[in-house]
């Protein structure tokens, strides 16, 4: 049964894990004020900046003793962080590149409804399995991935003319939301991998902040 909070001065739970997802959504946010204001690169740093929060919460939770509660607060409050910061963050962003006409509205909608069963679905296992143990396998695609993904793809601007690299990325969008979606599992990466995700997001802002116009 959950318990709610009667005494406290704020409802929500704070443990050390919960306050590394609240970073990861204070940088999508930013992020987002940057996509509006025409700073893209910007905004890509910062959903990479999202991305190594996500990585590190679930390590920290699973090494902090929690209440029920907390861990039922956890699984909640990380996907809604998820959507903020890989769903709606990368939609902004795609439109900021001014991809908007009629068939952008299609991907990004599809994009979000993807991402929003992804995480639901994740939601159901991840109560069922216990927050602690985390899961072992992933089904389908998790949206974090778009801290990867699309940072890539926006790296090749330079490199291709503007015809070129809208098609590519606005491809890139509708493939990653067939792949939130489609019923295919892969083990979980292990602890090695998400040290790697740091170099990479290391090299991936140097050169944002490096090497781009």
């Amino acid at each position: 049964m959950f318990k709610k909070k009667e005494n406290n001065l704020f409802i929500g739970y704070y443990t050390p894990s919960v306050f590394v997802t609240y970073l990861g959504v204070i940088s999508s946010c930013i992020g987002i004020y940057y996509a509006f204001n025409g700073f893209t690169t910007s905004a890509i740093i910062c959903l990479i900046i999202s991305g190594i929060c996500d990585g590190f919460d679930g390590k920290i939770a699973r090494a902090c003793k929690r209440t029920n509660e907390e861990k039922l607060f956890g699984i909640q409050i990380d996907s809604l962080a998820d959507m903020n910061s890989f769903i709606f963050l990368p939609v902004i962003i795609a439109y900021s590149l001014g991809l908007k006409d009629w068939y952008h509205i299609i991907i990004y909608t599809l994009f979000t409804l993807g991402g929003i069963i992804r995480l639901g679905y994740f939601n159901i296992i991840a109560e069922e399995s216990g927050k602690d143990k985390g899961v072992a396998k992933y089904h389908g695609l998790p949206v974090t991935s778009t801290s990867i993904i699309l940072p890539l793809a926006y790296a090749l601007k330079n490199f291709i003319n503007s015809t070129a690299f809208t098609t590519f990325y606005t491809t890139i969008m509708a493939f990653t939301a067939l792949l939130f979606i489609l019923n295919f599992t892969f083990k979980k990466p292990q602890t090695k991998w998400l040290y790697v995700f740091v170099v990479f997001s290391i090299i991936m802002i140097s050169y944002f902040i490096l090497g781009t116009k």
